[in-house]
C-alpha cells in the first residue's frame, strides 16, 4: 500500500493499493477510483465496531454504513478528496498509550484494516453550531494507520503532564488518548452573555499532542447563517430602488 497527498487548499488522498489490500471509509467519501477497486459497503465494513459501533453511529446522527475498497486480481487506487479548505495526514493507530486518538465528528477520512471507528464522546451543548445531534468526537483505536481530514490551517500543541487549554469545541480536531477531555463552562455570567463564544469550552489536560483547526466546519456553516436570504435582501432592495425612481420620474413630470 502507498499513500500520497495530491494539492495543497483542497488536498486529495490518493491510495495505491496492491491485489488483495483493503482500505475502508465512512459511506460518502469516495472521490473516484480505478476499475480494478472492488467497492463493498455495509454496517459491518472496515472498522464498524459491530453491531454495538452501528448503534452508536445511528445514536449520534452520523453514518451507519462503512465502505471498503478492495483491489481485485491486480493494483488499484482510491482516492478521498477535501470536503472544504484543510488538510490530510496520516497517524499510525496501535493498541499502547498515545497511539489511539479521539478526532471531530468528521475527522476520520479513512483507514486500513485493523482501525476501529467508533463515537468516543457526545454531548449536548444546546442548538448552537453543533445542531441536534450535539458535540461529538470519534474514537480511532486498534492497529493501522488512518487519514485525518481537518478544515483551515492545523496548529498543535505538545501539552506536559498538567499542562491545561481551553479551546471552543468546534477547533477541537484530533487529540492522542493520554489527554483528559472534558466541557467547562465559559467564567463569568458577563462572559457568557455578551462574550460572542457560546456557553462551553473544551478542556484539554496534557500529557499527549493536541491538533486544532483554524476553521471547523460547524462554525463556518454557523457564521453564514445570517447571509442566508442576502440575495434576495438585495434583489428586493434593488427592485425597490428601481421602482422607486419610477415612481420619483412620474410624479416629477407630473409637477
Amino acid at each position: 500500500m502507498d499513500a500520497k497527498i495530491v494539492g495543497t487548499v483542497m488536498p486529495v488522498l490518493e491510495v495505491a493499493l496492491d491485489p488483495g489490500e483493503v482500505v475502508f471509509s465512512e459511506s460518502g467519501e469516495l472521490s473516484w477510483m480505478t476499475a480494478s477497486i472492488q467497492m463493498r459497503t455495509s454496517t459491518q465494513a472496515g472498522g464498524g465496531g459491530g453491531l454495538g459501533g452501528v448503534f452508536k453511529r445511528a445514536v449520534a446522527g452520523g453514518s451507519i454504513f462503512m465502505s471498503e475498497y478492495t483491489a481485485a486480481g491486480q493494483p488499484g487506487m482510491v482516492a478521498f478528496a477535501a470536503k472544504m479548505p484543510g488538510t490530510i495526514f496520516p497517524v499510525d493507530v496501535a493498541p499502547q498509550p498515545g497511539m489511539s486518538f479521539m478526532a471531530h465528528r468528521h475527522g476520520f477520512l479513512c483507514g486500513t484494516q485493523g482501525v476501529n471507528l467508533g463515537i468516543g464522546f457526545q454531548q449536548s451543548l444546546g442548538a448552537g453550531v453543533f445542531g441536534g445531534d450535539g458535540f461529538i468526537l470519534q474514537r480511532i483505536n486498534g492497529q493501522g494507520r488512518a487519514w485525518i481530514e481537518l478544515s483551515g490551517e492545523i496548529i498543535t500543541f505538545d501539552l506536559a503532564a498538567g499542562e491545561v487549554m481551553r479551546v471552543h469545541p468546534g477547533h477541537v480536531g484530533l487529540f492522542q488518548d493520554t489527554v483528559q477531555f472534558g466541557i467547562t463552562t465559559v467564567p463569568g455570567i458577563k462572559n457568557k452573555i455578551f462574550g460572542g463564544d457560546g456557553f462551553f469550552l473544551a478542556q484539554l489536560a496534557g500529557p499527549g499532542r493536541v491538533w486544532l483547526q483554524s476553521m471547523p466546519l460547524s462554525i463556518l456553516a454557523h457564521s453564514l447563517d445570517e447571509y442566508r436570504g442576502g440575495g434576495s435582501a438585495v434583489q428586493g432592495g434593488m427592485a425597490g430602488g428601481a421602482m422607486g425612481g419610477m415612481m420619483g420620474g412620474l410624479l416629477g413630470r407630473g409637477l
